[in-house]
């Protein structure tokens, strides 16, 4: 998968990407108040949504499994981690927020990862017809434990808020 991925690196940008950063958008905007701490950008790729997560969250560590991948966020984010989300390289609560944008799910690691009163930020581009869309009400079951979610459309996609329910 890595190796796909660091093929593709190089003309991601101008050949795959999208450029719909509705959904995102939109979250990070109504889906708050969103707690102080670092963001862990789960799927980064070449940094494209680091800027916005910034924006929030003033320390994004955006992680992905291509270093060439990585290579070309370089410009955009500053704390680029190469790590395979079945098992990431944080000691457990670490961060206010994790954020997957077009990505798969790691529910039992994220949790582990994720502050106790930490967020979720389950982005998706297109939406139901996204190859990776998961409805917010699966993904609150996949997750260890009891999650409240927020859920909206935004442009062609969707986005959901998850918090644990205390």
């Amino acid at each position: 998968m890595a190796a796909q991925f660091d093929q593709l690196a190089a003309e991601w940008d101008t050949t795959r990407a999208t450029g719909r950063d509705d959904p995102l958008r939109d979250a990070l905007e109504r889906g708050g108040p969103f707690p102080d701490g670092p963001c862990l950008e789960l799927g980064s790729g070449t940094g494209l949504f680091t800027p916005l997560l910034r924006r929030v969250f003033p320390r994004v560590i955006s992680v992905d499994l291509s270093e060439q991948m990585l290579q070309q966020a370089a410009g955009r984010s500053p704390l680029r981690v190469r790590a395979d989300a079945v098992s990431l390289p944080l000691a457990d609560a670490q961060v206010a927020a994790v954020a997957a944008i077009d990505m798969l799910l790691f529910p039992t690691e994220t949790a582990r990862v994720l502050a106790p009163h930490g967020v979720v930020l389950w982005i998706n581009q297109f939406g139901e017809d996204g190859p990776l869309y998961v409805p917010a009400t699966e993904v609150a079951a996949a997750l260890p434990g009891d999650w409240l979610a927020v859920e909206a459309d935004a442009g062609w996609g969707s986005w959901a808020v998850l918090r644990r329910g205390h």
